[in-house]
């Protein structure tokens, strides 16, 4: 039977709605058990709120002040070893299990599976290649320990009411002293988290300029949503690159996204494409995003976002 463990994710003692996804993953195994590791310097609130994820068997807690950030280099060392008494290790395919996983499964000599999209048994699974345009079957050695990120956007959360057990772990692991924390350069926003938000809206090329960014900003606070955009109005400097949803950006599973001034090329559609509802604003009839829209509307934005603001409102 498999045993797996599952890296928190988490900032701020809150935890990200990534790691209840990567339960769902995990539960697709059947598996004996699932817990869930937390490392923090004070893993107790975060370990609170894994708790009351269903299905979690028990929280273990790895409470160092080494690892009061995010630096996958100190966290993976910790994570091996806990490790040797799983099956199978899974963190979320966002930046932060990019960044971790792959030196977990370099410590524990075994390749990473990337991008789990489906569980087909316990060492055989489904991941996307080609943007998304071709999906592979990936079977990890059973003689490993199955090291694998998650595809949030694949994966539901699993449900909270669960209330599992909160261990405090000992994990006797040499942590590098070659990398160490500077310091975090992100932007501050009282707007809803794009990775993990509900409603999302975006912004392209046809936006126009970083000035014209503004109307993109003004509808998504008025439908109470987070601010994405393509790859080319990051590229032209309308807005910094942490906003880029597609391929080379985050892929977001929304339940509503709006697309504004982009015209659709393969990269972005990969990021959004397991979106509830896409809304297409173009004036470009021939654009390649109206057909996965499940509504389009032709016309010029800076005419249809201030009528849909004022119907809004």
């Amino acid at each position: 039977m498999s045993k797996v463990l599952i890296v928190a994710e988490h900032l701020d003692g809150k935890l990200n709605t990534s790691t209840a996804k990567c339960v769902s993953a995990a539960q697709a195994l059947s598996p004996e058990a699932i817990d869930i590791v937390v490392l923090a310097a004070d893993p107790v609130a975060v370990a609170a709120e894994a708790a009351q994820i269903d299905g979690v068997a028990k929280v273990l807690t790895v409470a160092n002040d080494a690892n009061a950030n995010a630096i996958a280099q100190v966290l993976a060392p910790q994570v091996a070893r806990l490790a040797e008494d799983y099956s199978h290790v899974f963190g979320p395919s966002t930046t932060f299990g990019k960044d971790l996983m792959p030196c977990v499964a370099a410590l524990l000599g075994t390749a990473q599976v990337s991008d789990v999209m489906a569980v087909e048994s316990s060492y055989t699974f489904k991941r996307p290649i080609y943007a998304g345009n071709a999906i592979i079957t990936v079977e990890a050695p059973a003689e490993h320990v199955v090291v694998a990120t998650v595809r949030t956007a694949s994966w539901p959360e699993a449900e909270k009411g669960g209330s599992a057990p909160v261990e405090a772990a000992s994990v006797e692991a040499t942590l590098p002293s070659h990398t160490r924390y500077i310091g975090l350069a992100a932007g501050e926003s009282d707007r809803p988290d794009l990775q993990s938000a509900k409603r999302v809206v975006s912004g392209g090329r046809g936006v126009g300029s970083e000035e014209n960014f503004k109307i993109i900003f003004d509808f998504a606070d008025k439908l109470g949503a987070a601010v994405g955009a393509s790859r080319a109005a990051v590229d032209a400097g309308y807005v910094p690159n942490e906003l880029q949803v597609g391929q080379t950006g985050k892929i977001i599973a929304p339940d509503l996204y709006v697309a504004i001034g982009i015209s659709g090329a393969i990269q972005h559609l990969t990021g959004i494409k397991d979106a509830g509802t896409i809304v297409a604003i173009n004036k470009d009839a021939e654009a390649p995003i109206f057909e996965i829209a499940d509504i389009g509307l032709i016309g010029d934005l800076f005419k249809v976002l201030p009528e849909l603001e004022s119907a809004l409102a």
